[in-house]
């Protein structure tokens, strides 16, 4: 039977424009491309140049530090430009596609025959390794690491989050691969939610299976690692997010890399939400086309409204994001007596105002707009509220602005991602950063600890 574990801090944010069950059609795009970026911790060292012609499967770079780590071309065609940025880094490499696919074969295998090396060997030479990340430090693993244990949560329960039962359809071969390739290498936790009912979740093979019953963030894998096996210093866990596990399970089951998942377009500015299936890197222009209300005055967000990145309809799809998110931008909004007005449409966790009174179940259409100006830091235990590990998160976020190292160690630095913070950085009464605060101050121990 499996574990379930109740938590009950965090906060469920109902935002308007939840996808709903139904498939959207998306054109196969002209062009794709790989963002560095979205492999935390990874300093890109190219392995094509403009003009060549790639495979799926082919490397488009590596990982400069580990050259091992290479990161494969999700489309076949014609390497048509490397983007470059400030001091010459790597944004993006973009590839023409072929309108007929070329796969790189890398040969079946037969999971339940393979030992850990083969495992990550198979994994390092589809340049799929780089999709598994680790605490501490919260980036994108190396094969030299040995982790004592490797997790995966599959309950998405950010505001706007796709499901992943309806990813987990059509893909439940692939997805107990991968969870049986992973189990070779450590022993695998899988995260559900209670109200997730899916066979392919509830009878996974080769994992320790524990439930999560909770507001959000209980589907974020570092509450779980908290709650089941915590990081001490020295210690290394690996994090996989599950659609990565069914990539890792059809190139055991087909030999080859497929990059495709089911992801969530949503928001109060898409037309019709749903679900669409789109390969890593596809255009969101393709995503989005003729279901945006309107261009302008949105926000369109690469990944969730908390923790996705503000992106563009010219921009790619992350490789680990999960859905595309439209929201009102707010910059053209002029509001009467502003704070002073009921505001029963506006969403308040203090109950400043009267939308507490039509309970949870209401639906509201939040802005991007933060809402005042960054100002000093009080310790008023806001963040505790919604913060369901056992960490205290306000000193750690004060010692990381102080740049106490000592004092970050003491209070669980390795236990954290950026991503943890989410929740309090919207209560944040001070308007902090918290997220890219938590990523520097784990960046700056990253590199004292190199």
């Amino acid at each position: 039977m499996a574990n379930v574990i109740k938590l009950r801090k965090g906060l469920d944010i109902n935002l308007k424009g939840k996808a709903q069950n139904k498939e959207l059609s998306v054109a196969f795009g002209d062009e794709y491309a790989l963002v560095p970026d979205d492999f935390a911790g990874v300093t890109p060292k190219l392995a094509v140049h403009e003009g060549d012609t790639v495979k799926v499967g082919d490397a488009l770079f590596v990982n400069k530090a580990c050259p091992d780590v290479r990161f494969a071309s999700p489309v076949s065609g014609q390497v048509t430009a490397i983007v470059r940025g400030d001091r010459r880094k790597v944004l993006c490499v973009k590839v023409k596609a072929d309108a007929t696919q070329q796969f790189v074969d890398f040969g079946k295998k037969d999971v339940n025959s393979l030992d850990a090396e083969t495992v990550k060997k198979s994994l390092l030479e589809a340049g799929l390794f780089g999709y598994i990340n680790q605490l501490p430090y919260a980036v994108s693993t190396t094969p030299d690491t040995m982790p004592k244990a490797i997790f995966v949560s599959a309950l998405r329960d950010k505001p706007l989050a796709g499901d992943f039962e309806i990813e987990l359809r059509g893909n439940e071969s692939a997805f107990q691969a991968g969870l049986s390739a992973l189990s070779k290498i450590a022993k695998v936790y899988l995260g559900i939610g209670i109200k997730q009912s899916a066979s392919a979740l509830l009878d996974a093979k080769d994992v320790e299976i524990n439930v999560f019953d909770g507001p959000c963030p209980a589907g974020n894998v570092d509450v779980q690692i908290n709650h089941i096996s915590p990081v001490n210093k020295g210690e290394v866990v690996w994090t996989v997010d599950p659609s990565a596990v069914i990539f890792f399970g059809r190139l055991f089951l087909d030999g080859k890399v497929d990059l495709r998942k089911k992801i969530a377009v949503a928001g109060s500015e898409v037309n019709e939400p749903g679900y669409a299936e789109v390969l890593v890197g596809t255009p969101i222009k393709n995503i989005l086309s003729g279901n945006l209300k309107t261009q302008k005055h949105v926000r369109i967000i690469n990944g969730n409204p908390l923790t996705g990145k503000k992106a563009s309809l010219d921009d790619y799809l992350g490789a680990n994001v999960s859905e595309v998110t439209v929201i009102p931008e707010g910059d053209d909004v002029n509001e009467l007596l502003g704070w002073i007005a009921p505001r029963t449409n506006q969403f308040s966790v203090s109950r400043t105002y009267f939308s507490w009174l039509f309970g949870k179940k209401k639906e509201y259409d939040l802005d991007a707009r933060i809402k005042g100006g960054e100002r000093h830091m009080i310790m008023s235990g806001e963040y505790d509220k919604v913060f369901p590990m056992d960490i205290y998160a306000g000193y750690l976020v004060k010692a990381i602005i102080a740049g106490d190292i000592d004092r970050q160690e003491a209070l669980g630095i390795y236990e954290v991602s950026p991503e943890d913070f989410a929740l309090a950085e919207f209560v944040d009464s001070s308007k902090l950063p918290l997220q890219q605060i938590v990523r520097d101050g784990l960046n700056i121990l990253r590199k004292e600890n190199a």
